[in-house]
């Protein structure tokens, strides 16, 4: 008999109330290396600390993003396949190397810091139509903006268009959560859509280019060869989906857990100079993304398990940001952590391409609120994304003090 038959973490539904922590707990003491069944699929591992993560993501020669994708679910067919390896978050290297340098330099440290004063006065803006009604559904009316607006602006969306894209990433990212697909079909769908956008705006910018990521995307080559039209697609897509559901996710979960601590978010009212510190433990105590798959490509030993080729192995961010033997105290939320090595966005070839640009929209954002929207308390139990793989919330009301 499994005695651990009572984690399900392939279940979307087991992550409606949260993170199941005191699983991961359970796995990190008792099992770090962790086989879970499935009665409708061949299985999976399950990697729940931080220095296997870490070995893991560091060694994509023994464990492939190409080979199946980094998705729980194997593609379909052949052809779903084809789609999948096209994304450069499912490429190794060195495949995954060339393609990432054709749009790294929109992500440099020097590019992401000369947009502060653009993000700071949209943040202000984004703000000012909230901060006088004394209440908010904060993730659709403030949390998702400031990402949606900026990485649109970087692919050069018109404004008018922008919503439009905002709702087929909520359907794709979605797909398991009855509110945003009636089936997976449906997200397949909402990809659909976007690469028919991604046609569009490339006759757009053919015809005119202008210093945006789609026209170097239009313009760049591998090796020689111009991208293909479902190189240039999925790079679109993953690019959106990338800028814009995950640093919104954090602004939700982030707010939503300085408001559960009012004595630390006291602390950033008075001085804002922690800010960047907290969005650091924010980004560890509730990170966006809960897991990614790799596929073994050979027969690897790891704690004393036996991984064969071909198994699936899950790599679990929020439990390797709560290991023990690496975080102090790793259940508590505290702004003025200073030995804070999380792994929110990743490490090895695959960390997150935009963490400079999310790390700034998370301070920005989070000085304009925590500013402004005083005194915040929930208007109801949000509303989580039913997701086993973004730590995401649907809605979340607030009130708060009215600004005069």
């Amino acid at each position: 008999m499994n005695a651990r038959a009572h984690i399900d973490l392939a279940d979307p539904d087991s992550f409606l109330h949260g993170v199941p922590h005191a699983w991961f707990r359970e796995l990190r003491r008792e099992d770090p290396v962790y086989w879970h069944a499935q009665a409708d699929a061949p299985g999976f591992w399950c990697i729940t600390r931080h220095d296997d993560l870490r070995f893991v993501s560091r060694h994509p020669e023994l464990f492939s993003s190409e080979l199946a994708g980094t998705a729980l679910r194997d593609p379909e067919d052949a052809q779903a396949l084809l789609r999948t390896r096209a994304i450069m978050l499912n490429m190794d290297p060195p495949k995954h190397v060339k393609y990432r340098r054709i749009v790294q330099r929109g992500f440099t440290p020097n590019m992401i810091a000369a947009q502060r004063p653009y993000l700071e006065d949209l943040a202000r803006r984004i703000v000012d139509p909230v901060a006088a009604k004394g209440e908010c559904e904060f993730v659709q009316g403030l949390a998702c903006e400031l990402p949606l607006q900026v990485i649109c602006e970087m692919m050069g969306v018109p404004q008018a268009e922008r919503h439009r894209i905002f709702d087929l990433t909520n359907t794709m990212i979605g797909a398991d959560d009855p509110d945003f697909a009636s089936s997976r079909d449906d997200g397949q769908r909402a990809a659909e859509e976007i690469f028919g956008y991604a046609h569009q705006l490339a006759q757009r910018y053919k015809a005119r280019p202008a210093d945006n990521l789609t026209s170097r995307l239009l313009q760049a080559s591998v090796e020689g060869e111009a991208l293909s039209d479902l190189d240039y697609c999925s790079f679109f897509l993953l690019l959106l989906i990338a800028g814009n559901e995950t640093t919104r996710t954090v602004t939700v979960n982030g707010f939503r857990t300085l408001i559960e601590h009012p004595e630390q978010l006291r602390q950033l009212v008075d001085d804002p100079s922690r800010i960047p510190g907290a969005v650091e433990e924010i980004l560890r105590f509730e990170p966006a993304v809960i897991h990614f798959r790799r596929t073994a490509t050979q027969d690897v030993e790891l704690r004393g398990r036996r991984i064969r080729r071909g198994d699936r192995v899950l790599v679990w961010y929020p439990s390797a940001n709560r290991d023990e033997e690496v975080f102090a105290e790793p259940d508590r939320f505290d702004i003025a952590r200073r030995d804070n090595p999380h792994l929110a966005f990743g490490i090895g070839e695959h960390y997150c391409l935009g963490a400079n640009l999310a790390r700034l929209e998370l301070q920005v954002i989070f000085r304009e609120i925590t500013r402004r929207l005083r005194e915040p308390r929930l208007l109801a139990e949000p509303r989580r994304l039913r997701s086993n793989f973004i730590n995401g919330v649907k809605e979340m009301r607030i009130a708060f003090a009215p600004e005069v």
